[in-house]
């Protein structure tokens, strides 16, 4: 990985904390490894294959709580990250969206901390699919089509002059996702490859415009 990256990432978006008031505390990367471990501890057999937990509980100590409070938001995504590139290279599934909690527990000593980990279906039982937007926002696949384009009524919004105002969309159909340009004027690609319609894998990426957005199985 991954989790080098994960530390690397966070201690770019922390601006120096790391340098500074987090040396010789609990780290985050310390986090990251315990989090990967309960995936490959209880991970499990599903129909598609190696199915690993999808939802994280993080609890920590009320110092490291206070130390972590600037960024805790970061914290959360960054460990969902690492989750999701543990599951690439381990080739686990997710049955729902990858989710990361983190709590305060009075109880903690300094430098203490617990994560519990569980497998949980998303709505309507469907497999775990997000779109990765350029800013690095999550956009999650529910049931519904999600329409990319200008309006603001799109579930995607893009501004992007290059970007039709309905320009494309993306669809569960049974156990596939599939993207269907909506008569776009400069049209919809998939790994740089015009389509019409096309069923997504994971990581493939779509470009409307000049905007890429990555389809992920998570």
């Amino acid at each position: 990985m991954g989790l080098q990256q994960f530390e690397q990432r966070l201690e770019r978006m922390v601006e120096g904390a790391f340098s500074k008031g987090l040396r010789g505390g609990l780290q985050p990367i310390e986090i990251g490894r315990r989090l990967t471990r309960e995936m490959d501890l209880l991970r499990r057999v599903g129909v598609r294959g190696l199915i690993a937990p999808n939802f994280f509980v993080v609890t920590l100590s009320p110092q490291d709580a206070e130390r972590f409070r600037s960024f805790v938001d970061v914290l959360a995504r960054e460990l969902g990250d690492a989750a999701r590139e543990h599951a690439r290279t381990e080739n686990y599934g997710f049955v729902g969206p990858v989710e990361v909690e983190i709590h305060l527990d009075e109880g903690l000593r300094s430098g203490r901390f617990t994560v519990e980990a569980d497998v949980v279906e998303g709505p309507d039982g469907l497999p775990a699919a997000s779109l990765v937007l350029p800013d690095g926002a999550r956009v999650v696949l529910e049931s519904e089509t999600l329409v990319i384009g200008r309006l603001p009524e799109c579930a995607v919004v893009l501004n992007d002059p290059n970007v039709s105002r309905r320009h494309a969309e993306v669809q569960r159909r049974g156990s596939e996702v599939v993207v269907v340009d909506l008569g776009s004027t400069n049209g919809t690609r998939v790994n740089g490859v015009p389509v019409g319609e096309r069923p997504l894998a994971d990581g493939d990426e779509i470009t409307v415009g000049t905007t890429a957005i990555r389809f992920e199985m998570s």
